[in-house]
């Protein structure tokens, strides 16, 4: 077995971009998901070794001090840093030249060829799905017989052909000793969760077909596909008794809640856990299960509504009803469930006055916690698709030099620097008005840790905003 250095490569100041971010950008508050794309594989390789450079804070230098200690070395790009990836991934090699690197990711897995031909130092891409890609290219087995993989034969790029799904979730081991092993859980932190926190997948893949959505579109699939119930359970009671700092558990799955049956089984043996969790739902699950997640330690969900306006939740192909969305919240705060509801601004169909129609419905349902993201026309969605059909690129990038976001589309109707204005005008609007500032108030009254951490996110906050405008 090859000795193998997993790698969450240095890129952006504060930059969260690696194997478990949905949108690979610099955060309003300065946050970090736990790496679980690689953290999965590397868990199949005994004596591998993961590196989250950014969470952790490891230059490019230090990684490259360590690469003469290993055989293999597998990057996770992302669209946003492949160039500055491609630079880690030469100076790796250049201080061990006999290290077989391999790249892997939603980026690399649409484009695997242009991904290869960026540099010679590149020995080969794994594609979609590459737990056991990699695993087999680790025990020894000839390119030429890895499903998934693009590679050089006497210097001509071949496609081997691709691998199969993995539907029993349950032939991958738990991620939660390599996080014991290799990570440090109070470099994760996210706003909305519970700190410190612990992320990880119980299945992979996602029935909806949201046109922007990365995972399901470039690695995950429109199928999901899960760990059994008793794993999942027996994984968080490993991780409560070896991370007894953790507060709370967050399921990262596309969507935990679309098999609902599963979901509650999962939720009744939380509950004699007695731990606290959170996960990404649907606005679309029905009451009695809600009830039982509650009963059961759930404290949050992390919803998708993208938009206040049917039609561009339509032209996304959502899924999803105005109306539905309007009784799941109620159903939400009736139970004492807090939502963190997330909303795209520049989606197709936008214009000023969805925006604002947007931004009133937000402030209607009222989630606990909200974030504004810019759409984002990743490879191998099909947003990307359209944008490219249509002519809306403004610019080929998705951030800007110091990590930022940028509007990258641009319609006939509607500006990119309209889109990117309306971002903080949308927190302002749904922040800086007296329900949801009491809200605020009232909650850090009742903890002085919530206290000191709320008036360190503002601080974030208001120069995330400030910034943003100087740069507009």
């Amino acid at each position: 077995m090859k000795k193998t250095l997993f790698l969450n490569p240095p890129s952006y100041e504060g930059f969260d971009g690696g194997a478990g971010s949905r949108y690979q950008a610099k955060r309003e508050i300065r946050s970090f998901w736990y790496p679980t794309w690689l953290a999965q594989v590397a868990a199949l390789i005994p004596e591998s070794k993961l590196i989250d450079a950014p969470a952790r804070g490891v230059s490019l230098d230090e990684v490259a001090a360590q690469a003469k200690d290993f055989e293999m070395a597998i990057l996770y790009v992302s669209a946003p840093t492949f160039k500055s990836d491609i630079l880690v991934a030469e100076r790796l090699k250049a201080e061990n030249p006999n290290l077989m690197i391999g790249l892997c990711g939603a980026h690399v897995a649409t484009l695997p060829e242009q991904s290869l031909a960026a540099s010679e130092k590149v020995d080969f891409i794994a594609r979609h799905e590459f737990d056991f890609t990699i695993k087999e290219i680790a025990e020894g087995k000839p390119f030429a017989e890895v499903d998934g993989i693009t590679w050089r034969r006497d210097g001509e790029i071949v496609n081997n052909k691709d691998r199969a799904l993995i539907h029993n979730m349950d032939e991958l081991p738990m991620v939660a000793p390599v996080y014991h092993r290799d990570l440090v859980v109070e470099d994760y932190f996210i706003g909305y969760l519970q700190y410190p926190y612990m992320s990880f997948y119980t299945g992979r893949g996602c029935r909806s077909k949201c046109s922007f959505c990365l995972w399901p579109q470039t690695i995950g699939g429109h199928v999901y596909r899960t760990r059994s119930a008793a794993e999942v359970v027996a994984e968080v009671a490993y991780m409560h008794e070896k991370f007894p700092q953790v507060k709370e558990f967050m399921f990262d799955d596309d969507t935990f809640t679309d098999d609902t049956k599963r979901a509650e089984e999962i939720a009744r043996g939380l509950g004699k856990l007695g731990v606290t969790w959170s996960c990404n739902a649907k606005p679309n699950v029905p009451y009695e299960t809600l009830k039982v997640m509650k009963e059961n330690g759930l404290r949050l969900l992390l919803v998708g509504f993208e938009s206040g306006v049917q039609e561009i939740l339509n032209n996304i192909k959502k899924g999803t009803r105005l109306d539905i969305i309007r009784r799941f919240a109620a159903d939400c705060r009736k139970l004492g469930i807090l939502i963190h509801g997330t909303f795209i601004v520049g989606l197709p169909g936008e214009t000023k006055e969805t925006i604002e129609q947007t931004i009133k419905f937000a402030k209607e349902i009222n989630p606990h916690t909200m974030q504004v993201s810019l759409a984002a026309p990743y490879p191998g969605t099909l947003l990307y698709q359209q944008a490219t059909e249509n002519g809306w690129f403004k610019q080929g990038d998705l951030v800007r030099d110091d990590g930022l976001q940028i509007a990258a589309l641009n319609y006939e109707h509607l500006s990119s620097e309209e889109i990117s204005e309306s971002l903080a005008r949308f927190y302002k609007a749904f922040y800086f008005r007296p329900k949801k500032i009491f809200e605020i108030v009232l909650e850090m009254a009742q903890s002085w840790e919530m206290t000191k951490r709320r008036l360190r996110e503002g601080v974030e906050f208001f120069h995330f905003l400030n910034h943003r405008m100087d740069q507009a």
